[in-house]
C-alpha cells in the first residue's frame, strides 16, 4: 500500500489503511478531517442544509466503502470530490428534482448598467454563494456542474439525463436568473 499511495500525506495514508480495515476510529477522524470541506460542495446542489446533509453522509458511506480502489492517482481529495459530486447527481436523480427543466432557445444575458459592477464588487463570496443556493433546482445544478466543475453540456447532459439544449438553457436561465438577483441589490 505504501507504494500506491506516495502522492498523499502521511496521516491520510495511514487513516486510509484503517478505514479499509473498517477501523471505526480511523473513519471518524477522516470524517472529521473532511467533512467540512464537502459540506458546501453538497449544500450548492440542493435546496436544504437537512438534504446536503444526508448527501455528505452518503457520499462518506460511498468513500468507505470504495477507498480500497483508491490506488493513489491524483489528489485523494480529488478522488473524494469527484464521490461526492456524484452523490449529489444521484440524490438529484432519485428525487427527480429535474423534472421540470424544460428546453428553451438560448436567453441573451442582459447586464445592467455599471451599478450592477459596483453591486457585484461589493458581494463576498458568502453572498453569493447564498444566492446561488435560492436558485430553482434545475438551474444550480446546472450551474454547479458547468461553473464550479468545469463539466462541458454533453457531460452535464449524459450526468443528468437531459438534453445538451436543456442543459445549455439552464445554464443561461440560472445566469439570468442570478444577474437579475444581483440588480435588485442595487435598487
Amino acid at each position: 500500500m505504501e507504494e500506491q499511495l506516495k502522492n498523499i500525506s502521511v496521516e491520510d495514508e495511514g487513516l486510509i489503511a484503517g478505514c479499509v480495515k473498517n477501523d471505526r476510529r480511523a473513519q471518524r477522524k477522516l470524517y472529521e478531517k473532511y467533512a467540512s470541506r464537502f459540506f458546501p460542495l453538497c449544500v450548492r446542489y440542493v435546496s436544504s442544509r437537512e438534504q446536503a446533509k444526508d448527501i455528505l453522509q452518503d457520499g462518506f458511506i460511498t468513500v468507505f466503502d470504495k477507498l480500497h480502489t483508491y490506488k493513489g492517482d491524483g489528489s485523494f481529495e480529488g478522488w473524494m470530490r469527484r464521490i461526492f459530486i456524484n452523490t449529489a447527481l444521484m440524490y438529484i436523480r432519485r428525487n427527480d428534482i429535474l423534472k421540470h427543466t424544460d428546453e428553451i432557445d438560448e436567453v441573451p444575458i442582459k447586464v445592467g448598467g455599471y451599478e450592477s459592477f459596483d453591486v457585484v464588487d461589493s458581494l463576498d463570496a458568502k453572498q453569493i454563494m447564498q444566492m446561488i443556493g435560492e436558485m430553482p433546482d434545475g438551474f444550480r445544478t446546472v450551474f454547479n456542474l458547468f461553473v464550479f466543475e468545469g463539466f462541458s453540456h454533453s457531460e452535464i447532459s449524459k450526468e443528468l439525463g437531459i438534453t445538451e439544449g436543456s442543459s445549455r438553457s439552464q445554464l443561461s436561465r440560472g445566469r439570468v436568473w442570478l444577474q437579475e438577483k444581483i440588480n435588485n441589490l442595487s435598487k
